[in-house]
């Protein structure tokens, strides 16, 4: 495919790429005027086309330049239709023999476009590159390609061109499964331009040769308002080790290596191993501690059994003491009795309440009455 090219190339420059013999003065042009050198230029844009043609008292063809929209125009579309130059800017050359709208143009409509080079996008995900395509040594690429006339409803006559293009190169199918067709020399763009259809199959072929090179541009030439020599200066690529997505999977990987506790270190290297094993030994120490140690301490402050008990201790304790596992399950945190049918022992400490001072029956309680007798 071929659907954004550089011509920034004058008519002297054009006539030597296509391999014109003659003194380019002598080349006739038409509407050359209408022409615009660009480094971006897009479909249904104006080219300088060479094409064979019988100049009027003449018994001989010869060349010429004509400016012509880029983006074919059947001249069979009706005159008062809007010409749409995207639709068949291309035109593949497996099958120009059998569409409509070029096998008539095929034995005498041939010419040739010449440009200094052409962009390919290459396709990553929803993202897409562009590159810059080119010789080696900038010389100008030729094209084969096919032009039509049509007339619209006022009588003004546009000439159009499309692009042939053939299966790509074995060097450039990572960047895309379509080339144009280019022509490698002055006998390839001799036999486009004259011979018979049965020789120009044989020219009609992917671009094998190691003299086309390319490099990567700006994502700004997709603009066709975009144009300048910014349009073909190289770029760098981010190479896969500063993609942002390696970097988050490569962090994960050393968090993760970071929570494992290697031989020879402290457990305050792994957070998670120092919680479970200082709850693990609390558990142990209820059962194997012998009494006045420091845990026997704990559990008589009612601070400690409210929290303490009710998350780490409790937890671990079920796995000692199963017989205290159903009950627990079965009793509201912080109650007062237990069920006579439990079948607790003293082995299972409660936490004990804080005594409240008891009244004598002759303590009377100030009410709200006796404020305003006083008063």
């Amino acid at each position: 495919m071929c659907g954004r090219t550089r011509c920034t190339l004058n008519t002297d420059q054009i006539a030597r790429a296509c391999g014109l013999t003659v003194n380019a003065a002598s080349i006739r042009t038409h509407e050359i005027d209408r022409y615009r050198p660009s480094y971006n230029v897009s479909p249904g844009a104006y080219l300088p086309v060479v094409f064979v043609e019988r100049a009027t008292g003449e018994a001989e063809e010869s060349p010429a330049i004509r400016c012509m929209k880029w983006g074919l125009v059947p001249s069979f579309t009706k005159k008062t239709e809007k010409p749409d130059h995207y639709k068949m800017f291309n035109a593949r050359s497996e099958s120009i023999k059998e569409k409509a709208s070029f096998r008539r143009l095929v034995p005498t409509n041939r010419c040739l476009v010449a440009v200094e080079g052409f962009y390919e996008w290459k396709k990553d995900g929803s993202k897409k590159q562009p590159y810059y395509i080119h010789f080696k040594d900038n010389r100008p690429l030729v094209f084969a390609a096919l032009y039509d006339a049509w007339k619209n409803s006022e009588g003004d006559i546009l000439y159009t061109v499309t692009i042939l293009t053939s299966s790509s190169s074995s060097a450039l199918q990572w960047l895309h499964d379509r080339m144009p067709v280019i022509l490698r020399n002055e006998g390839s763009v001799y036999v486009w331009l004259n011979k018979a259809i049965s020789e120009v199959e044989t020219i009609l072929r992917p671009y094998e040769d190691a003299d086309l090179v390319w490099y990567p541009v700006t994502t700004a030439v997709g603009k066709p308002s975009f144009d300048g020599p910014e349009c073909i200066k190289e770029i760098q690529l981010r190479s896969a080790d500063r993609n942002p997505i390696s970097k988050f999977f490569a962090k994960k990987t050393d968090d993760k290596d970071q929570m494992e506790v290697k031989p020879g270190k402290s457990l305050k290297e792994s957070p998670k191993k120092e919680i479970f094993d200082i709850a693990a030994e609390l558990s142990m120490s209820s059962e194997e501690s012998p009494p006045g140690d420091h845990f026997d301490g704990l559990k008589e402050d009612p601070e400690f059994n409210t929290h303490a008990n009710a998350h780490e201790s409790d937890r671990f304790s079920l796995f000692k003491n199963p017989s205290v596992e159903l009950e627990i399950c079965g009793t509201k945190r912080g109650s007062g009795d237990v069920a006579p049918d439990s079948g607790l022992t003293s082995e299972v400490s409660k936490p004990k309440k804080k005594a409240l001072p008891v009244k004598n029956a002759g303590d009377k309680q100030a009410s709200l009455l006796s404020y305003f007798e006083k008063a």
